[in-house]
């Protein structure tokens, strides 16, 4: 099926809008998916831009479908050039179907775009009329929701609730402008016989938008966090600005640190007070907080860490995506101690993993690891509101008595955890080697009695592995792997190859790793592992700690996300 025949018959249509930072591209895409969202259809939208506060180049991906829709394509059926330099920047991505929206007096001629349709929009002149070319960008909702044939009054009743306020002279000019917007959808010289008429669900008006960054803040209050403690840093920045704007109203405490050592000290306190503390950070905040993770190893101190990847060494790409710190967060920390990573691979999971994580850390005094990227931090799609009635807050703190030990030896290394000022004990503890009551020791002996006490915690929590999740036919030749963010883009790309023959299995929980993993790959022909970095970490990861080899790698590291298209070609050349 040809791209154009795919949106003509209302299916799925691919919209991106490339402009400069600061130019309301994020605007348009917030107006855009709601209004969407609200008239029946289901979205899908995420974004790649430059590390610039304002300038560069910058573009939006909004899927727009007639089914559930969660994995980035390449395809672009609408594209809206905002700014010089918009055609190039995707010119990659553009074909002869695509239908290009321009403003020529903004745009001018420097670009020679693939597509033959290329029409002129003049979006800063409607603008400019109506009274400021500030309102370009929602001249641009309006063509888009008019080419997508969206009731004109679900695009003016959201415009006036999103501008609600401001002035009424500012709301009725954005109303002007997405209604003239509307109109001249209505006459342009479009393709004979192409149709973006969505078919409405009426399910989907009742379903919430949310992005991965804020399903981890929700996953985090869900697993009773109070105090969070970060230094903002591109991707995770969302998380914590997400738990600012809410934390008033859910009880967390929020505090901007002067640096990623001083945040990860501070969650390390609270949870030796008794709180439920996250710090939230990405690949260079996370180096620092090393020696913190290693000092809450040695204390036997509860941790979550949400750990927000992104390119490499160094700063790196600061604003792009790549999973790339997997075997950062497995031996992050000098010493042996146990530790459990987490990589939620849908939002769902973004949001019952973060929850899971703070009991798990809770109950095993271990650190725990939510890994995500800027990919998943950014996207956001459509679906029912979160399960929360199996969502629990477990608490595994014991009111002390006078002759506590903070440190006792049990047969699963887990020690009664007492906070100070709960009980009678005294909760002594220490960075240094320590006895069973948490005073300073050399003894050598004492040091192997407390050290295998820490690491036989690492074989206990092994009860509580979350299982990798296959999709497909069980009697599968083939196995793709993948874990994290790339499970939707993986599982679209199998459902476009067509071929019964092959499995996907999405691991959510990559260390430890699942017991049947090496099962699971030996049942297989061939195995392949998708993710994004150069050297295959978590290809290496099944070798050494599954003692299996997968056969092939596919990879990823220039800074994007995957797209099922790269996925299909990838595979079909893998799997031929």
């Amino acid at each position: 099926m040809s791209r154009l025949k795919g949106a003509q018959q209302g299916r799925d249509v691919s919209v991106v809008l490339c402009g400069q930072a600061g130019q309301g591209v994020q605007t348009v895409e917030f107006l855009l998916t709601r209004i969407l969202k609200l008239a029946g259809c289901h979205v899908f939208a995420t974004k790649e831009y430059m590390s610039r506060v304002r300038g560069g180049l910058n573009s939006t991906t909004i899927r727009v479908s007639s089914r559930p829709v969660a994995a980035l394509v390449n395809r672009i059926d609408i594209l809206v050039a905002l700014t010089p330099g918009a055609l190039a920047h995707v010119a990659e991505r553009l074909s002869d179907e695509t239908i290009v929206l321009a403003d020529q007096a903004v745009v001018g001629d420097n670009a020679n775009p693939e597509s033959p349709f290329v029409l002129d929009v003049p979006f800063t002149q409607m603008a400019t009329d109506i009274g400021n070319k500030i309102y370009s960008n929602i001249v641009a909702v309006g063509v888009l929701a008019g080419l997508l044939k969206v009731d004109l009054d679900h695009v003016t009743d959201y415009v006036k609730r999103y501008f609600a306020k401001k002035s009424q002279e500012i709301v009725d000019n954005n109303v002007q402008a997405a209604r003239a917007g509307y109109e001249t959808a209505g006459q342009l010289d479009l393709p004979e016989g192409l149709d973006w008429n969505i078919e409405a669900t009426e399910s989907v008006k009742g379903d919430i938008l949310v992005s991965g960054a804020e399903a981890v803040g929700l996953g985090a209050i869900a697993g009773g966090c109070d105090f969070v403690s970060s230094y903002p840093m591109s991707p995770s920045t969302g998380v914590l600005i997400f738990l600012a704007q809410h934390g008033r109203e859910h009880g967390v405490l929020v505090e901007q640190a002067e640096d990623e050592i001083a945040a990860i000290n501070m969650v390390v306190g609270a949870w030796y007070a008794g709180g439920r503390a996250l710090a939230t950070t990405s690949g260079g905040g996370f180096a620092l907080m090393t020696e913190g993770i290693s000092l809450a190893a040695m204390l036997e101190t509860p941790v979550v860490v949400h750990l927000a990847q992104r390119p490499g060494p160094a700063t790196g790409l600061p604003t792009r995506t790549e999973q790339g710190d997997l075997e950062l967060a497995l031996y992050a920390g000098h010493g042996e101690f146990p530790r459990i990573i987490l990589a939620p691979g849908t939002l769902e999971e973004g949001f019952t993993l973060t929850q899971k994580a703070f009991n798990l850390a809770d109950k095993y005094q271990v650190p725990v690891f939510v890994l995500t990227d800027q990919y998943f931090l950014d996207s956001y799609y459509n679906l029912p509101t979160f399960d929360v009635s199996q969502t629990n807050v477990e608490r595994h703190i014991v009111k002390t008595e006078r002759d506590y030990r903070r440190y006792a030896v049990t047969e699963d290394g887990i020690s009664p955890r007492g906070i100070p000022g709960h009980g009678e004990g005294l909760v002594a503890i220490d960075s240094d080697e320590h006895d069973e009551e948490g005073h300073i020791t050399e003894d050598l002996d004492v040091r192997v009695t407390m050290n295998d006490k820490r690491l036989a915690k690492g074989e206990v929590l092994k009860q509580e592995i979350v299982s990798p999740e296959l999709v497909g036919p069980e009697d599968y030749r083939n196995l793709v792997i993948c874990w994290g963010s790339t499970y939707h883009v993986v599982q679209e790309a199998l459902e476009g190859l067509g071929r019964d023959d092959t499995a996907m299995l999405h691991f959510s929980q990559v260390y430890p790793l699942h017991p049947k993993t090496a099962e699971y790959v030996k049942k297989a022909e061939k195995s392949v592992v998708v993710e994004g970095n150069a050297t295959g970490q978590f290809r290496k990861v099944i070798r050494l700690h599954a003692g299996v080899d997968v056969d092939e790698g596919l990879v990823k590291y220039d800074g994007l996300s995957f797209a099922v298209e790269e996925i299909v070609e990838g595979l079909g050349q893998i799997l031929s």
